[in-house]
């Protein structure tokens, strides 16, 4: 059974790929992932900020806005226990490269257009086979116009794509007013790959300190269906790699976004919990579905459910909604 995938140009084993996080910040658990079976890795982020401040500037932008992050900064250490600097990260990525056989990705997070994003260049002389450009902040000045943030989306895409010949992904937001014209602009701009969804990571109020607080809550499968909407829509309207993130926990969930038309599903919380050596339970588990149901490999399923091949493609757009309304029945 041919279980292999192609994503961002790169040729992979399998379409279960750990996501940028803590997880993959450890050099061990990187060979972990691989030994299970991943068909990549991405590297945590190195965040804009990292990149623009020092010492205390750093602190004041870390703990600022937190939640406007993709990856809530509450994953990561304090900035006195930050593990992976700018240069640590370059040293990093050789590392990976090196004790790794499969493909090394890259993540930089940022959020505005810049200079920061020459360091692009500098990951690319370090050995990363491609970059995840992990693009996500909140537009709370009420005189930024929706343009105004697709336009800095596309200028901070067509800053790194100059900069380096290595694939670019960008990893978005689902807060767009016109979801697939992003993606075709994102597209047209050279994007490689697109990874559907950043999560959100909302803030709280503690009603005992009167303080606002972040948390972190890692995903549940409920979280998937809002990827494999949006990937079965894109999947043949774009030239760009497609690739789901949030809620993909079990081999179900995997099967489930590959037949939407993902080229590869991102894990994260579901490693959180189980570990690195779960992708091989996920593996066996796929391989034995596709066993019961004949089918002789990932290529033979891409797809085969997306908007654009499915029985019913109204079953992604509105008629889903009214039919569901309609139907249901409380209990």
């Amino acid at each position: 059974m041919d279980l292999s995938t192609t994503y961002l140009g790169l040729k992979l084993r399998s379409p279960l790929v750990p996501s940028a996080s803590p997880m993959t910040r450890e050099l061990a658990d990187l060979k972990r992932a691989e030994d299970a079976g991943a068909g990549a890795v991405v590297l945590p982020s190195v965040f804009e900020e990292q990149l623009r401040r020092e010492s205390a500037e750093l602190d004041l932008a870390l703990t600022q806005g937190t939640e406007s992050f993709a990856e809530a900064l509450s994953y990561f250490p304090q900035l006195g226990e930050f593990r992976l600097g700018p240069e640590d990260y370059l040293e990093y990525i050789v590392k990976a490269k090196a004790g790794l056989k499969i493909p090394v990705i890259a993540s930089l997070n940022g959020t505005s257009a810049g200079g920061w994003t020459d360091y692009a260049k500098k990951i690319q002389q370090a050995g990363a086979d491609a970059l995840e450009l992990n693009i996500y902040y909140i537009p709370t000045d009420s005189h930024l116009t929706a343009l105004d943030v697709e336009n800095t989306y596309l200028d901070i895409l067509k800053a790194v794509k100059g900069a380096v010949n290595i694939p670019v992904a960008v990893k978005l937001s689902p807060f767009f007013s016109s979801m697939a014209n992003m993606a075709h602009k994102l597209d047209m701009a050279g994007a490689d790959a697109l990874v559907l969804f950043n999560r959100f990571y909302q803030p709280d109020i503690d009603l005992e300190t009167l303080e606002v607080e972040s948390s972190l809550l890692l995903s549940t499968p409920q979280a998937r269906r809002l990827p494999l909407r949006w990937v079965a829509i894109l999947h043949g309207r774009i030239h760009a790699s497609l690739a789901a993130t949030s809620g993909i926990h079990t081999a179900q969930d995997v099967l489930k976004i590959l037949m939407a038309g993902a080229d590869v599903t991102m894990l994260c919380s579901v490693l959180f919990r189980k570990g690195m050596p779960h992708i091989a339970a996920l593996e066996q588990e796929m391989r034995q579905w596709m066993t019961e149901h004949e089918y002789e490999s990932v290529a033979q399923l891409k797809g085969s459910l997306s908007q654009k091949n499915c029985p019913d493609p109204s079953a992604f757009e509105r008629a889903q909604y009214m039919r569901v309304i309609s139907t249901y029945k409380a209990v």
